[in-house]
């Protein structure tokens, strides 16, 4: 890879992805759409490499999964744990939440969101930081 940028792969796998969402992913996409997730910018089924990450922010370099039972067999946790090592590897941070967990404790699912991007903004290698960074960090 040269410099900051990411090989992305996979375009046709991650339009048919969007295209066969799960309702957690849905509804997780209802809030991180279109900035509303305090002006941050996501994208949906990103490709990174071999990955595809369910929901993505650039600007953070934070991913996030919406896991399905597969992920909690032996197999499943053993390949998600490759899965994010490989990501930190390349500079991405994943947070990974079970589709129940999704669906019955949103809120709960937002603060660890919100808290991961603020921990994020806090790192000093963290570029240039977007306008609602302050206000997270207590400064507005």
């Amino acid at each position: 890879m040269r410099g900051n940028k990411i090989k992305r792969k996979n375009i046709e796998k991650s339009r048919r992805l969007r295209k066969d969402e799960t309702e957690a992913e849905k509804k997780l996409w209802s809030i991180l759409r279109n900035r509303q997730f305090n002006g941050v910018k996501f994208r949906r089924q990103f490709s990174i490499g071999n990955y595809i990450l369910d929901f993505y922010t650039p600007e953070y370099r934070v991913g996030i999964e919406a896991d399905g039972g597969q992920h909690f067999d032996a197999q499943g946790v053993e390949k998600d744990e490759i899965r994010k090592r490989d990501l930190y590897k390349i500079g991405v941070d994943l947070l990974r939440f079970g589709d129940h967990e999704i669906l019955t404790n949103i809120n709960g699912v937002c603060e660890a969101i919100q808290e991961t991007l603020k921990k994020k903004a806090d790192t000093p290698s963290s570029q240039s930081s977007p306008p609602w960074v302050e206000e997270i960090r207590g400064k507005k």
